[in-house]
């Protein structure tokens, strides 16, 4: 069994775990993808939102200490929750109080811990010229101390439908061990992946570029099988011809590719 690290003192390092999660929508009709954005706004409400920021606090050992959050008209949604390392003594927080907190037209969620901070913003996207939709979720886990973000991995991963994965992790500063020594990070890895189940994994083309000596991790991830009916809106696969299903697949490979890849196809 490894020695745990004796630290002096608050442990000092910062550990930040940001991602991009990229949904991708098939909508024919223009009226289609109008409901579809709908529907998403609906299903990533402030409420569910908050749930999901809820239950990461909790699964990476933190507690809330309050909850802001609001829906917005025509679209939107935000929301806030104040959480602490530590534990408060008869401290009760209900999930449902709805308290006012100012932000732009994407839904955004966004939790303190100590100097630590959760955030997630969704960004439905589509085009009249085009039938592909899709459906962006940023998320950052920012914690100071001894909590680590990794553990919430893959909870937010399962929380979404997920065809693009862009994941960044970062130890910054340092803290000191009982002699003095600098500590630049406290934990073992060598890859995002050591800390994404394994059945996730084998559904996911993955890359990694990693950077060891200033502990930076970078991991990409796509789908490996598009399942048609998974894309359509409103639509069935077997009700099209082998010609459009091919055609809808190719539309939806090229978006993916281009997300996956940083550069447009042409």
């Amino acid at each position: 069994m490894e020695q745990k690290l004796k630290l002096y003192g608050f442990n000092n390092l910062t550990k930040t775990l940001s991602f991009n999660i990229y949904d991708i929508c098939y909508a024919e009709l223009g009226e289609d993808k109008e409901e579809y954005v709908k529907y998403i706004d609906d299903q990533y409400n402030s409420s569910r939102l908050t749930k999901m920021l809820c239950e990461v606090t909790k699964i990476i050992g933190a507690h809330p200490l309050n909850i802001s959050k609001q829906d917005y008209e025509p679209q939107g949604a935000s929301a806030a929750i104040l959480i602490t390392e530590e534990e408060i003594a008869n401290h009760v927080i209900d999930p449902s109080c709805n308290r006012g907190l100012a932000c732009g037209e994407s839904d955004e969620v966004l939790v303190h811990l100590d100097k630590s901070h959760v955030s997630v913003h969704t960004y439905p996207e589509s085009h009249p010229d085009h039938n592909v939709t899709t459906f962006r979720v940023d998320i950052d886990v920012s914690t100071c101390g001894k909590i680590s973000p990794l553990k919430a991995l893959n909870f937010l991963i399962s929380s979404f439908d997920s065809d693009i994965m862009t994941i960044d992790y970062r130890v910054r500063g340092f803290t000191r061990d009982v002699n003095g020594e600098k500590c630049f990070i406290d934990h073992k890895i060598n890859s995002i992946q050591d800390f994404i189940s394994k059945k996730t994994l084998e559904e996911y083309d993955a890359i990694d570029v990693n950077v060891y000596q200033p502990n930076i991790f970078h991991t990409k991830m796509m789908i490996k099988e598009i399942e048609l009916d998974n894309y359509l809106f409103k639509t069935d696969a077997v009700d099209l011809s082998p010609d459009c299903q091919q055609e809808i697949k190719e539309k939806l490979q090229k978006e993916m590719i281009e997300i996956y890849y940083g550069t447009n196809i042409y």
